[in-house]
């Protein structure tokens, strides 16, 4: 029985860590089957996440830190899907006011939802790290993986050389999470493998519900590119990378206040 609660309580921590995700997967979802008169899609999404993000503060769910670190996340993402719309990877074919060369201010959230995620589940799961390969290794691959997302469409694609060296940088790390009064553990790179198949299924909800279009679903609807798990394994790297040295300056800086 006790397995049982166990997972039970893992899986409500999960949910509730994945209530900004679902916000944007329901809105895009409920958009697409209902016109909302006087403002194009693309705005009223925009508006309708803000209000999410607004009341999930006001309600406690989520932290001023947390605020912040998902706004840094926003400028992030909406850095990149401007890179990678001009360059043709993938459009956003519907009018919209609150549009950016072409990409709507929203985008940017879904890259944010990965960050709120992280941050809820670490904070639910009280998380800790052992092994962690410091401040210059971590945030120099982190930049690396993030430099690649560009420059691969100039120069040869590095992909497969950054995730085997994050195999070799974070093989010694590991996740700590607590589920009650049990603590677990799990190797750092096999968590960043899950939750990046997971990010790819949720691509293929939002692609359907035209959050954005790949070049070869403009016609019709199909399966997003398997390759995109790799691509996603690689960002969220990147997330964890910053919310885990984030978390470290804070913990430092409380230790020090103390």
């Amino acid at each position: 029985m006790r397995p049982v609660i166990q997972l039970l309580h893992f899986g409500y921590h999960q949910a509730m860590s994945c209530i900004f995700p679902v916000a944007i997967f329901g809105t895009l979802a409920v958009s697409t089957l209902i016109d909302i008169p006087f403002i194009p899609r693309y705005d009223a999404i925009l508006l309708i996440l803000l209000g999410v993000q607004y009341l999930m503060y006001r309600s406690g769910l989520e932290t001023l830190d947390e605020i912040k670190v998902i706004c840094l996340f926003h400028v992030i993402g909406l850095a990149l899907e401007l890179y990678k719309v001009h360059m043709g990877s993938w459009a956003y074919p519907d009018p919209g006011f609150t549009k950016l060369f072409g990409v709507p201010l929203y985008s940017g959230f879904m890259y944010a939802s990965v960050a709120s995620f992280m941050c809820q589940i670490w904070r639910r799961l009280r998380m800790d790290m052992t092994g962690w390969p410091g401040f210059a290794p971590s945030m120099l691959l982190g930049g690396a993986i993030y430099l690649n997302f560009f420059t691969h469409h100039f120069i040869p694609d590095f992909r497969w050389w950054l995730t085997g060296l994050v195999f070799i940088v974070f093989w010694k790390t590991r996740i700590i999470y607590r589920v009650r009064d049990a603590t677990y553990r799990m190797p750092l790179s096999i968590a960043f493998v899950i939750v990046g198949f997971f990010i790819w299924l949720a691509e293929n909800i939002a692609t359907f519900f035209n959050a954005w279009k790949y070049p070869d679903q403009h016609e019709t609807w199909q399966l997003v590119n398997f390759s995109k798990i790799s691509s996603w394994f690689l960002l969220v790297i990147i997330s964890v990378i910053i919310v885990a040295q984030l978390k470290h300056v804070k913990a430092s800086q409380t230790k020090t206040a103390g």
